[in-house]
């Protein structure tokens, strides 16, 4: 299964360049009724001046997942994808359950 990154919200400053200051991530391991969650958030310093900015008008969804994953690196993205996986099969084969035996 695939795992699906997406950003779910972004806090940009509130000058006129918006920079990008936090990025809530969640990546998503799906398979009929049943999925499997991870979520975080990464921090950020704009630079308006810097090379390499992107102005929040001309930002996307794959440009913030670049930097998401770029920051948490590529040790830490496996992980994730991992976990997204393993909750995945967990939803669908649960360990546990609910109940009385009466």
């Amino acid at each position: 299964m695939a795992v699906v990154w997406s950003i779910t919200n972004c806090e940009h400053t509130n000058d006129s360049d918006k920079g990008v200051v936090h990025a809530a991530w969640s990546a998503t391991s799906a398979s009929g009724e049943h999925s499997g969650v991870v979520s975080g958030m990464e921090s950020y310093e704009p630079d308006a001046s810097a090379e390499g900015f992107v102005a929040w008008d001309d930002l996307d969804e794959s440009t913030i997942i670049g930097w998401v994953k770029s920051t948490l690196g590529s040790d830490r993205v496996k992980e994730v994808e991992a976990e997204a996986k393993a909750k995945l099969s967990e939803a669908k084969t649960p360990s546990t359950a609910w109940g009385l035996p009466w």
